[in-house]
């Protein structure tokens, strides 16, 4: 499997604009965390201005329907944000026996 990191940059307000649709992002990112999908999330610290989430798949389709199905990106708090392929090197899911990309 390949990893994608999803990076979100955000509206300035976007602490306070999030609350309406903070139940549903995280219900969103944890059925893809429950489905084994995405592994890690979160905002960035001080200030709040971003994000990043690491995706797990054989491909980056999984990383674009989060953010194409995200309430966040949906209601304009994103106001962008792109996908990366990310090659593992050290880590809990490292598996040595898949050469990174």
């Amino acid at each position: 499997m390949r990893y994608f990191l999803l990076f979100y940059e955000v509206v300035d307000d976007y602490p306070e604009r999030r609350k309406p649709y903070r139940a549903d992002h995280l219900a969103l990112a944890r059925a893809a965390a429950e489905r084994g999908e995405l592994r890690y999330a979160g905002a960035y610290a001080d200030p709040v201005d971003g994000a990043a989430l690491l995706f797990r798949g054989p491909d980056d389709r999984i990383a674009r329907a989060f953010a194409e199905g995200d309430p966040y990106v949906l209601n304009g708090l994103v106001e962008s944000w792109h996908i990366r392929e990310w090659s593992m090197v050290i880590g809990a899911d490292y598996d040595e026996h898949v050469p990174p990309h």
